[in-house]
């Protein structure tokens, strides 16, 4: 694949903070305005969800006008062929097996069983839309952008290894201004507890390293991305997990990253 097509890396990070970041502080200033008042909360979702759609629409924006890019980007959602059957399981099943893993490890310290129920509700809310809702079209819309124009830019210039941890720390950074969106994610991590923020950032890094390599292995194909972010963000929610047992599933998740770098270094270092 002839990277060299994908060279507005600067243009394409910068505006995708920029944007977005601009949405979500007025979204995170207009959610703590009344909490009585059903309007302001409704407007900061409206807001937070248009600095979402923000990255893929910079993505169509820089690509509309080439043919190749936008040749490349289509046949990417449908190049299934050749792709061996183990990138497709890992995309469905590592992230559920992760967190059932880390619950278990988690028994051991003393925390509780009941993790292992079905969650009697969500750990945010998210305004107008549906958390489920959420949880489905914010990783859909990431991956768009992300894998479809995002990661490719940056691997125009850098190894595997180098593209994913600059990512991981972009991505990072891009999350910030949700935690002043009342009772987001974000802002909910916060109020648990330092560690359990900390630690969304640090699983950040394992996680793009094991995407990225499903990805490219994949012959970059875009919907098995998709698929593993929204398993990810899905079951980390349908279980009653404690926020300790995610400290454990990045651990984990961190080993499997290791492995799979250890084991195929020239794929990431080349």
């Amino acid at each position: 694949m002839d990277f060299k097509m994908y060279h507005q890396a600067t243009l394409f990070y910068g505006l995708s903070v920029v944007i977005p970041w601009m949405f979500w502080l007025i979204a995170g200033y207009v959610s703590h305005i009344d909490s009585s008042n059903i309007i302001p909360q409704q407007s900061a979702s409206i807001l937070a969800f248009i600095g979402l759609l923000a990255p893929v629409g910079i993505a169509l924006f820089i690509s509309r006008n080439n043919r190749a890019l936008l040749s490349d980007l289509k046949q990417r959602f449908f190049n299934f062929k050749g792709i061996r059957s183990t990138y497709i399981v890992l995309a469905f099943l590592l992230m559920p097996i992760s967190i059932l893993l880390a619950q278990g490890i988690s028994l051991l310290f003393g925390y509780s069983l009941e993790q292992f129920q079905l969650a009697q509700s969500f750990s945010f809310t998210s305004g107008v839309f549906p958390v489920w809702f959420m949880l489905i079209i914010a990783p859909l819309i990431e991956e768009l952008a992300w894998h479809s124009y995002g990661t490719d830019c940056l691997r125009a210039r850098l190894n595997l290894f180098k593209t994913s941890m600059l990512f991981a720390l972009f991505w990072g950074i891009w999350h910030f201004p949700l935690a002043s969106i009342k009772d987001y994610y974000h802002s909910n991590l916060m109020e648990d507890g330092w560690i359990y923020s900390l630690n969304f950032l640090v699983s950040l890094f394992p996680f793009v390293i094991i995407m990225n390599w499903i990805y490219y292995k994949a012959n970059r194909n875009i919907i098995l991305p998709i698929i593993f972010h929204i398993a990810a963000g899905y079951f980390n929610e349908v279980f009653a997990t404690h926020p300790m047992s995610k400290v454990f599933q990045t651990c984990l998740l961190t080993a499997f990253a290791g492995y799979v770098i250890y084991n195929d270094k020239n794929f990431f270092f080349n």
